[in-house]
């Protein structure tokens, strides 16, 4: 319908997740319609972010330096590690500033039936991590997925014979939540995982 350049930005466009033919189709519009400055400040981002983003030598989260700033900040506590599955996921614990340890950073979770196992997510990387004696707690803060589960399921078998305390981050009802719209998975896992009341 349109030239193959236009062709090419939709195409380009669908890498993203969750962005299909119609909704790549739109943005692409968008772009060349109505802010094509924009189009080409989008443009000159993604190429310096892609040339000079990476991940982090130590716990695998985004940087643009060989270390990040979290891995070098003495501030930190140096004993506490949080493993999560993405930097997505850093990004949230850091926004919720609940949180002053260290992070790993898996890069996905256990999934036989895609072909990712331990090896593909850094497993073995981690263990010897843990290995070095100054991480004293885990934080598993896996999603609350199925794989997410399983992952943190083999983590903390495969890290029994290491003297770290392994945690879990707590699963329940959501602050404000109203438990008859809260679904029956969430509300036992709230149920079990209750606390003492202060």
């Amino acid at each position: 319908m349109f030239s193959d350049r236009f062709e090419q930005l939709v195409q380009a466009l669908r890498i993203l997740p969750s962005v299909g033919p119609k909704s790549a189709q739109r943005m692409a519009l968008h772009l060349l319609m109505k802010n094509r400055e924009g189009a080409f400040g989008l443009a000159h981002a993604l190429h310096e972010a892609s040339s000079h983003i990476h991940e982090c030598k130590i716990c695998h989260s985004l940087t643009e330096n060989e270390i990040c700033d979290i891995c070098l900040s003495n501030d930190r506590d140096q004993h506490l590690l949080c493993v999560v599955e993405s930097p997505a996921d850093v990004m949230a614990i850091e926004q919720s500033g609940s949180f002053r340890g260290k992070y790993h950073v898996l890069g996905g979770h256990l999934s036989p039936l895609d072909g990712i196992g331990p090896e593909e997510i850094g497993i073995p990387y981690l263990i010897q991590r843990l290995s070095s004696g100054e991480i004293e707690e885990v934080i598993l803060a896996t999603n609350a997925t199925v794989e997410g589960q399983a992952t943190a399921h083999y983590l903390l078998e495969a890290t029994k014979h290491l003297p770290v305390h392994m945690t879990r981050i707590a699963q329940g009802v959501p602050q404000g939540g109203e438990l008859e719209y809260v679904d029956s998975h969430t509300l036992s896992q709230a149920v079990h995982n209750r606390m003492k009341m202060k």
